[in-house]
């Protein structure tokens, strides 16, 4: 008997065996009910994620057209989080089959039953590190001190959640997804954008089943970046170590793929399968490290967790810090995650920073700042109680706290009314990527007062794209001739980029942006020193830190 095949087995035996898979995937999933969400996944262009393909029969269920019990595993190459890696969810709670039909029986009841049977979700590999046809997604330029990224092709994929499960296609567009109108998911289904199971959606109406797999393929734009090199500080056979400018995320996040640290390091030093050993924000510059191995991270791993490791910032705040050293051991709780807001309150996380002055200019001070706990925005949440925030904090030094600004932890406004006054904020100014946030992720309770600009009517719809020309003296092309256009999605190594520039179903392609100034993209904050056992890594010092710095 071959081990691990059931269908050699007593029909009794197997179900004994399959009750036993369900009870341990309900456990081990922590829910309850038949029906388990999966996340989002993004996976770079249509190579990085092979899905199963749609079969016409039920994938091995018995007469009653029930499913072998699946877990979805993350997604291929280009696994990514507003962080890391994607959660994963068990699969069907669906009793396992009894017995595998024949062959025979197997194409007889396919020739029978018409009805759509979703396969199971095929195992992936995770963490996978991104592979050459991702770098080779686009490519950058620079311009006006940024870098820029060429408008690119990119497949959004996902497993279908619980909650979608006997709904529309349709109604979930318009229920989750109001980003675009349901003219723009009309016209890419006519295009070929929306894929189910492999196969090109043919009618929105089409219901969900448990196990669907999902593909939409979009117009990416990525917001610029400082055009700032990312300048090695050391590399051996263990680590790299960088000095990472302000402005560039670590890893893919958001609206961020390329314009990140992990892709850059991998297009132009061909530094690839990196390990991050520790994130830095998004607008904080300095010491960023690397592991080669996934043994040295998790030796680094194992000394962050036994505190061996010691870290200095330094950083530049509002008015006249205290001469003597200040502790703060304020708590710490995160407001949103989605927004990525926290404050000081009793039901946060213990925290502790060391702050000591190093100079004042007579309108801002210079600190140096020892986190001796790791929590999200510890060093700003802490300024900004203390009353010094960070002199140009984009989230920390805003009005939306109030009057105090929080210090002292003083906020008169519920978290809800904080979070809308931040959004508002940013969205008046168009930088929504301070937040790590696009116009599709604002839901009425976030902002009520504005509708995003990439929410157009039909007709307004099919004038932009008609009027939008491809390059190159492309034919005018409306939404109803989308069908006929080669759009050449998720396959930039193979298209000539510049084709791709120009999609006539992007919102963002009909939007003018303004570009932000290279000094709009800097923060006072900078990761100084990272030293640990047998290693010390220092970055210079940035020049707004300097004791002659004017502000201009």
């Amino acid at each position: 008997m071959r081990f691990g095949g059931l269908a050699c087995l007593p029909v009794t035996v197997q179900r004994y065996f399959n009750l036993q898979r369900l009870s341990f995937a309900r456990t081990w999933g922590g829910r309850s009910g038949p029906m388990a969400e999966t996340l989002w996944t993004e996976a770079g262009g249509a190579r990085g994620l092979k899905a199963p393909a749609q079969q016409n029969g039920d994938a091995g269920g018995d007469s009653r057209g029930e499913r072998p019990l699946g877990r979805p595993e993350p997604a291929g190459p280009g696994v990514e989080r507003v962080g890391e890696d994607e959660k994963q969810a068990a699969g069907s709670g669906e009793q396992a089959p009894a017995a595998t039909p024949g062959p025979d029986k197997r194409k007889k009841r396919r020739g029978a039953t018409r009805e759509r049977v979703v396969p199971p979700p095929k195992k992936r590999r995770a963490r996978v590190s991104f592979g050459d046809e991702h770098f080779a997604e686009t490519s950058y330029y620079f311009e006006g001190g940024l870098r820029k990224v060429r408008p690119y092709y990119f497949d959004f994929q996902t497993y279908c959640k619980g909650r979608w499960v006997g709904h529309s296609l349709m109604h979930v567009f318009s229920t989750e997804f109001r980003a675009q109108p349901l003219a723009y998911y009309e016209a890419a289904v006519r295009a070929r954008r929306l894929h189910l199971n492999e196969e090109p959606v043919q009618d929105l109406n089409i219901v969900l089943k448990d196990n669907d797999f999902l593909k939409n393929t979009v117009h990416r734009h990525e917001p610029p970046v400082t055009a700032e090199p990312i300048r090695l500080l050391a590399e051996d056979e263990d680590m790299v170590v960088v000095d990472k400018p302000s402005s560039i995320p670590v890893h893919p996040c958001g609206r961020f793929r390329h314009n990140t640290v992990i892709f850059i390091l991998g297009k132009e030093h061909q530094l690839k399968e990196l390990h991050p050993l520790h994130r830095l924000d998004r607008l904080t510059s300095g010491v960023l490290m690397f592991a080669k191995t996934a043994a040295v991270s998790e030796r680094i791993h194992e000394q962050v967790r036994d505190r061996q490791l010691g870290k200095e910032y330094v950083c530049r705040v509002e008015g006249e810090f205290p001469a003597e050293e200040v502790t703060c051991k304020e708590p710490i709780l995160v407001v949103s995650y989605k927004v990525g807001v926290c404050r000081v309150d009793t039901r946060g996380k213990p925290c502790e920073t060391v702050f000591q002055r190093l100079s004042y200019n007579g309108h801002s001070s210079v600190v140096r700042c020892r986190p001796l706990t790791g929590r999200t925005h510890q060093i700003r949440v802490h300024l900004q109680f203390l009353g010094h925030p960070i002199l140009n904090d984009p989230i920390y030094n805003s009005v939306a706290w109030g009057p105090s600004r929080g210090q002292g932890g003083h906020i008169p406004k519920t978290d809800e009314e904080l979070l809308r006054d931040l959004v508002a904020e940013h969205q008046a100014k168009q930088n929504l990527d301070v937040l790590d946030l696009c116009e599709g992720d604002l839901s009425p309770a976030l902002t009520d007062s504005t509708v995003p600009s990439s929410k157009l009517g039909k007709d307004h719809l099919e004038e932009l794209a008609a009027s939008t020309q491809k390059m190159d003296g492309a034919d005018e092309v409306s939404l109803q001739d989308l069908d006929t256009v080669a759009l050449a999605p998720g396959n930039a190594a193979e298209t000539d980029v510049v084709n791709q520039e120009i999609d006539p179903l992007c919102a963002e392609c009909r939007l003018v942006r303004q570009d932000p100034l290279p000094q709009d993209l800097v923060m006072f904050l900078h990761a100084l020193c990272y030293k640990g056992p047998g290693f010390e890594y220092f970055s210079p010092m940035p020049a707004w830190a300097h004791d002659d710095w004017q502000e201009d």
